[in-house]
């Protein structure tokens, strides 16, 4: 006896687990204003830091006084909370695999 001809179907293939997202995000930081320009535009980051963290961590590398001020804007349009987590910002507002935050020294948007 002869074996029947296959049906054309393929054979279960193995399911991988769905993965997650990343720990880290890209940002991508643009100068606005009177800010200064960064030399290094693009930044990796954990998803868990706040905008707070982002903040310091830039007035740090840019050197700002201590009265100086920096506003970071999401999508040239709104500030977000400094308690809000960059992870959310990238899931919700990310383009091309970065989240676009313009800084500057004084309130442009929002």
């Amino acid at each position: 006896m002869e074996d029947a001809p296959s049906s054309g179907v393929n054979a279960p293939t193995e399911l991988k687990a769905p993965v997650g997202p990343p720990d880290k995000v890209t940002l991508l930081l643009k100068a606005t204003g009177n800010a200064p320009l960064m030399k290094k535009k693009t930044w990796s980051v954990s998803r868990t830091q706040t905008i707070g963290w982002v903040v310091k961590f830039f007035r740090d590398y840019l050197q700002c006084a201590p009265n100086e001020s920096l506003f970071i804007y999401v999508n040239q349009c709104f500030a977000p909370s400094m308690d809000t987590e960059v992870g959310t910002l990238y899931d919700c507002y990310s383009t091309e695999g970065k989240l676009v935050l313009h800084y500057c020294k004084t309130q442009a948007w929002g």
